[in-house]
């Protein structure tokens, strides 16, 4: 064998090599809800691997710290939270259980949400009487898209600081999000118009931010403090309260349980609203443009 026979098949050998390297793997995320996880994927694309800690049916402050979660948290490059406390009751132990120091406050992979808008309900002081009242604001920041749009650009630069190798690709799924977002959000502004001034009752703090962006008329919540499950006796006094101004519709959130919000409705005469309020809440909210389709269309069906 001559010397350039060789060094043909030397370079062969080398390029069947590199060929046989398998790709870089999928940066590992942990989302505590289902919103973090689709706005991840709209993101990330296959350059992420995202497991989702909870369901569009589970209410997020009450949640098991379980060891398949701390395992999940144990092999995360990042975590994505939502912050205000949302998950004060079961995320911090499991970011110490996890013993990743990746995934801790103050490092790359630990990012929040709510830090990023506009928090609604900053209560000027705080004690246990009031029910479960968050210090920093009403966390249940997802059903503004604005705020989406606002958390999108910062977690599109963080995927980036945490994988950057692969920042250019999410700066550009980053902006194509943002593109068809805009678009999105002026159609559900322009299709909610009717909705500006509809009296509302919300079961808990979660339905908030969507009746700020819409302009909906809260009326009255059902639990009467956050938290506090509704006693007789204070249904009893949202009957006599609401029957002489009726509420257009009764807002109840996937998680929620039904039976308050049937019992009032029953007696004030006004329709229950089955709201997805996270992705996977409903058929229809498969993704976040799936969740606010949905979201507007029930609404204005039940304005009819």
């Amino acid at each position: 064998m001559n010397k350039i026979q060789r060094t043909s098949l030397a370079f062969v050998a080398t390029l069947l090599c590199c060929c046989a390297l398998p790709a870089r793997a999928a940066i590992r995320v942990l989302a505590t809800t289902p919103d973090w996880t689709a706005l991840l994927d709209a993101l990330g694309g296959d350059k992420v691997n995202v497991y989702t800690a909870t369901s569009a049916f589970q209410d997020v402050h009450r949640v098991d710290a379980k060891p398949s979660l701390v395992a999940r948290a144990r092999s995360a490059d990042l975590l994505v939270a939502t912050g205000a406390e949302l998950e004060i009751g079961w995320l911090p132990v499991l970011q110490q259980d996890s013993g990743n120091t990746r995934i801790q406050p103050g490092n790359p992979g630990y990012f929040e949400a709510a830090p990023l808008v506009h928090l609604l309900e900053v209560p000027s002081a705080v004690d246990r009487s009031m029910g479960d009242i968050h210090p920093l604001g009403n966390p249940h920041v997802t059903l503004n898209p604005h705020n989406i749009a606002l958390i999108a650009k910062a977690l599109s630069a963080r995927l980036a600081q945490v994988d950057s190798a692969n920042a250019a690709f999410y700066a550009a799924r980053g902006e194509d999000f943002q593109k068809r977002w805009q678009q999105a959000t002026a159609r559900w502004e322009a299709q909610a118009a009717p909705l500006k001034g509809v009296g509302v009752v919300v079961i808990h703090r979660d339905q908030v931010y969507l009746c700020d962006w819409l302009g909906l008329k809260e009326l009255a919540a059902i639990e009467p403090k956050p938290g506090v499950p509704p006693s007789a006796g204070y249904l009893a006094q949202l009957v006599t309260r609401l029957t002489a101004t009726p509420p257009k519709m009764i807002l109840r959130s996937a998680y929620n349980d039904p039976k308050a919000a049937d019992w009032l409705a029953e007696r004030i005469h006004s329709p229950v609203v089955l709201l997805p309020y996270a992705v996977g809440g409903t058929p229809e909210a498969k993704d976040l443009f799936g969740l606010f389709d949905d979201t507007i269309n029930r609404l204005l069906a039940a304005n009819k």
